[in-house]
């Protein structure tokens, strides 16, 4: 079930909170933290007085982040979650700063855009390693870590794109199916241990996801409405809520919300080759 974030409520006290309380010894770990969504989700966090782990490739853009949210503990771990080595050395890099991963932001994610007959293997694989293969193997650590405390919370960033098939960006689109099943099955199995699981799935927004695949901005923002953008921060503060209110799946923006249902209406022989027009990597070269 798709639900709309809500202002956050006061939590009682002696009840379970969603997403749990900071503390000196404990972290959120946020990968794809070097810009975009991650790194406002990460400033979200630290605004709520948590302290944050910045991971990514770019070691330099996360040192600028952790300058800025100094009034928290900040620890940055630069690696690429693509490689299997560095996620197995994570948490473990974690421990032994001595903290307690609390909560884990899955939000690393990369996408080729255009169709895949002009594509490379390589780049069709990436995607699925960063965006499926890192989520399953971080948030399965983080889950056998945060089970027997009783605690813990876990937000994977999926997308709108995952909501039904998507020409133009087809192997993207079914890795954002991939990570909204996973998590909500998830969310199913850990009801009642404490630990609170959370899709967040942005519309459009503009980042530097774009330029990473290759497209250019102008050009893709043409097939999206203005009203449709919105702003990364606000995209971050969504997830954030969804997690604290534990809200399962949410997508960011009303706008966003309305078109995936519609689109959920169409028949897929209708909707389709509807999409494929409509994308901007698709259409014929004038």
């Amino acid at each position: 079930m798709i639900e709309t974030p809500q202002t956050v409520q006061p939590v009682t006290l002696g009840t379970t909170m969603p997403l749990p309380a900071p503390s000196p010894t404990s972290t959120a770990v946020v990968t794809g933290a070097s810009s975009g969504i991650g790194a406002d989700i990460a400033r979200e966090l630290a605004a709520r007085g948590h302290g944050v782990t910045l991971v990514a490739r770019r070691e330099d853009k996360l040192r600028a982040l952790a300058d800025e949210l100094s009034a928290v503990r900040v620890e940055v771990i630069a690696a690429d979650v693509a490689d299997s080595d560095a996620r197995a050395g994570l948490f473990d890099e974690v421990q032994r700063r001595g903290l307690t991963v609390d909560v884990l932001v899955n939000n690393a994610g990369i996408g080729a855009i255009g169709a895949v007959a002009e594509s490379t293997v390589e780049r069709e694989v990436a995607q699925v390693r960063v965006n499926v293969e890192a989520l399953i193997d971080l948030t399965t650590r983080a889950v056998q870590q945060m089970v027997p405390r009783g605690r813990g919370a876990i937000l994977n960033v999926g997308s709108t794109a995952g909501f039904q098939p998507f020409p133009g960006q087809a192997g993207y689109g079914a890795t954002k199916a991939f990570v909204i099943s996973y998590t909500e099955a998830l969310a199913a199995e850990l009801a009642g241990t404490g630990v609170t699981v959370a899709t967040l799935n942005p519309g459009p927004v503009r980042t530097e996801f774009l330029q990473t695949a290759g497209i250019d901005e102008t050009t893709f923002a043409s097939a999206f409405p203005k009203f449709m953008w919105m702003p990364s921060r606000d995209v971050a503060r969504v997830g954030v809520d969804a997690l604290a209110r534990d809200r399962g799946t949410v997508i960011a923006g009303l706008p966003s919300l309305v078109s995936t249902r519609i689109f959920g209406l169409i028949p897929k022989r209708v909707l389709l080759p509807l999409l494929a027009r409509q994308h901007p990597a698709l259409r014929p070269a004038t």
